[in-house]
């Protein structure tokens, strides 16, 4: 797809993503919901960001012009969209770029049934973007906005009912609670106060500046909520990106747990023999050994939400059970409570685990593999271009099992390296894994001077 990409539409604010750009993008999704899925509603929200007003005003816009009433709910976690789409039987137009930095924004379109789009009606609406195929209404006939509120509150509420509360309160967990100042400022410290949990707080404000740190929940930006299990001596921290859909994890020392070994402990407590486990082609071996030993079947995809979305559901109608699938950067899904990433549920169901042992004995479970994730900038298409054309030279001289499911991921005996471009940003993203953490560096860095070089 040459614009929803891996995870909808992102761009940088008034350069490559515009209100104008925005409103098409509605007018495209609208006159698909009202032609083709009889949608007549559609819920517009957004995270904290400082544009988000703005682009919800260029979509409340377009969706009108052909046809479509509005419900604008505010400010409110994507997951917590997808419930206020599911339980009233709405589409919706979610403006967040999730993880990106405070200057760009973007768009994910959620069906009635609070699923983000699967491909298939992806494509379809991407064809009526590229070909200005809007279905407009006469002046009678336009939709009309009203603004409904407490969907926040709505979302706390199913969460409440959707984990084991007495588990968690049992256990008197204190838990230090990062939201980056995104979306779900609005709505965790809430949760976990109502699980029984005492909470602790840090980024807490929402803010679309984002001062305290930047939206993508990785280790080198979480030190501050290190500092504050270690100094509160929390049992659990908890970093959400910008909307919230996803969780990363601080045990109880202060120590980062990787989000493959999260994933990992996880899906370890949901699969059992004959389920399915759905993952992208940069899972970690720790899910592989987990698939094993429970006796399921790892199916793995394309990065991005919509590519694990696509395929739990062709599995669901193949009879399988899936009860969890994700990625190992906090989007973690479970078909049985929705088919949805939702932060928040996925730390709650790591508090279950936490009830029962600390989160450094969860983790440690899973801490026989060594990870290095980079990133390498491009300025171009033709520097792009370059950037690949040494990825796939670097994978025709090694002697690895070559997977071209998503970019190149070369799989050797002790570890493997996969190199792909970014569906939401101008970067290749390089990610390595092996048992041996001289071995990691060496598979990380020969890929990455492939690249760098290439991009002079």
């Amino acid at each position: 797809m040459k614009v929803f990409g891996s995870s909808g539409v992102r761009g940088v604010v008034n350069e490559t993503l515009t209100p104008e750009y925005a409103m098409q993008v509605a007018m495209a999704a609208g006159s698909f919901w009202r032609t083709e899925r009889d949608v007549t509603r559609v819920a517009v929200a957004h995270d904290t960001r400082k544009t988000g007003q703005m682009f919800a005003d260029a979509a409340k816009s377009g969706l009108a012009s052909v046809g479509l009433d509005v419900d604008y709910i505010g400010t409110v976690p994507t997951p917590g969209v997808q419930v206020y789409a599911d339980d009233n039987d709405v589409a919706a137009f979610m403006l967040t770029a999730s993880h990106n930095p405070p200057q760009h924004n973007g768009i994910k379109l959620i069906g009635t049934d609070g699923v983000e789009l699967p491909l298939d009606q992806l494509e379809a609406v991407e064809e009526r973007l590229l070909e200005e195929s809007f279905a407009r209404v006469e002046w009678d006939g336009v939709g009309e906005s009203r603004t409904i509120e407490g969907a926040d509150e709505e979302y706390v509420e199913q969460l409440l009912g959707a984990v084991d509360r007495e588990a968690i309160a049992d256990a008197e967990l204190t838990v230090a609670l990062d939201p980056g100042h995104g979306a779900g400022a609005v709505t965790s410290p809430d949760f976990f106060r109502r699980l029984g949990c005492r909470v602790l707080t840090i980024n807490a404000q929402p803010d679309g500046h984002f001062p305290g740190r930047d939206p993508e929940p990785v280790a080198d930006h979480l030190g501050d909520l290190q500092r504050l299990v270690r100094t509160s001596e929390a049992d659990l921290g908890i970093a959400h990106d910008g909307d919230a859909d996803r969780a990363i994890f601080v045990d109880e020392t202060g120590s980062f747990v990787e989000g493959d070994a999260a994933l990992a402990a996880l899906a370890e407590a949901e699969l059992s023999t004959g389920n399915a486990v759905v993952s992208a082609v940069s899972t970690s071996q720790r899910l592989v050994d987990v698939a094993d030993r429970t006796g399921a079947e790892l199916h793995m995809t394309p990065i991005g939400s919509s590519y694990l979305i696509t395929k739990i559901q062709t599995l669901k109608r193949q009879g399988k059970h899936v009860p969890i699938a994700g990625e190992g950067n906090g989007g973690i899904i479970f078909p049985p409570y929705r088919t949805i990433r939702d932060g928040a549920y996925t730390a709650a169901r790591f508090c279950e685990l936490v009830a029962d042992r600390p989160a450094s004995e969860v983790a440690a479970d899973y801490d026989d593999y060594y990870n290095v994730r980079s990133n390498v900038h491009y300025e171009s298409d033709a520097q792009r271009e370059r950037m690949l054309g040494a990825i796939e030279t670097v994978a025709a001289e090694s002697a690895a099992d070559l997977d071209t499911t998503d970019g190149y991921r070369l799989n050797y005996e002790d570890g493997w390296v996969l190199a792909r471009p970014s569906g939401t940003e101008p970067l290749i993203r390089i990610y390595a894994e092996a048992r041996d953490p001289d071995r990691v560096e060496t598979l990380a860095d020969r890929m990455r001077e492939a690249v760098e070089n290439a991009a002079d």
